[in-house]
């Protein structure tokens, strides 16, 4: 264990992780309007907390960009039109039009966040549970063997100008726990021999994700992205990865083909 871990915040962050766990996974099993309420939510809390950060004296519009993220999820997931997949860029061009903190990074950061909120409604409903599940376990399994393999290994940091406390021990720890994540998917579900390699990306993808968070609390000098989630901050400190790997898995099906298993 590193001379620097600490352990203090792991009863809340184990107690928010079930909470958060039984509302999302009983999401994603009920799938249609349930999967679709809770895209509808986090990309509302997810705008919320990026406009609060990028103009924290401007609170009320914040929460007006919240609900009018809320509101642009719910016409994309009615309508499941190509035009209407458009109102992904609504928050972040609405934001724009007033001052704020880095504006290049909210446009694109917020537009990012709606696509990934689209985009756990679209592989549900496109390639079925078992997808979506593996998709999830290979975030957490990453996330978690991260977490403890960088407070029980230590070693050298992974890029701490960005993220000072991740190391190069929990960076592989999670991509090695992503990899296991696959194989148990090949193994149970029959998912393709290939899903291990790709479980790694997908891993790679979400710590990427974590990181591009970071850097842009590091920017405009915050610790949490909000304090709505006890020991993880924000909607989007507990998101991020979510953004990242879904985001990867979107980009990797227009070049070649998702995974397809579990009936």
């Amino acid at each position: 264990m590193s001379g620097g871990a600490t352990w203090d915040d792991l009863a809340p962050r184990v107690l928010a992780g079930i909470a958060m766990a039984v509302v999302g996974i009983g999401a994603l099993v009920a799938g249609g309007v349930w999967i679709a309420a809770l895209a509808v939510l986090l990309a509302g809390l997810m705008i919320w907390e990026l406009a609060a950060m990028t103009a924290p004296a401007r609170p009320g519009e914040a929460r007006i960009l919240g609900l009018l993220a809320a509101l642009a999820m719910v016409a994309i997931l009615w309508r499941h039109a190509p035009l209407m997949l458009a109102l992904v860029a609504l928050p972040g061009g609405a934001g724009a039009l007033r001052p704020r903190r880095d504006r290049i990074v909210f446009v694109i950061y917020a537009t990012a966040a709606m696509i990934a909120a689209y985009g756990v409604v679209a592989l549900r409903e496109g390639l079925g549970l078992a997808v979506i599940l593996w998709l999830v376990a290979v975030v957490v399994a990453s996330d978690v063997l991260g977490y403890f393999g960088g407070r029980m290994i230590g070693g050298p940091k992974f890029w701490p100008r960005i993220s000072p406390k991740k190391t190069w021990s929990g960076t592989v720890a999670g991509w090695a726990g992503a990899a296991l994540v696959g194989l148990a998917f090949t193994a149970a579900a029959g998912a393709p021999g290939w899903l291990f390699a790709l479980s790694a990306l997908v891993a790679f993808a979400g710590q990427m994700g974590d990181i591009a968070e970071s850097a842009i609390k590091r920017r405009l000098g915050v610790k949490d992205s909000s304090r709505l989630i006890p020991g993880h901050g924000g909607v989007l400190d507990r998101f991020d990865a979510i953004i990242g790997a879904v985001l990867f898995l979107i980009l990797w099906g227009l070049v070649l083909p998702l995974p397809q298993f579990g009936g």
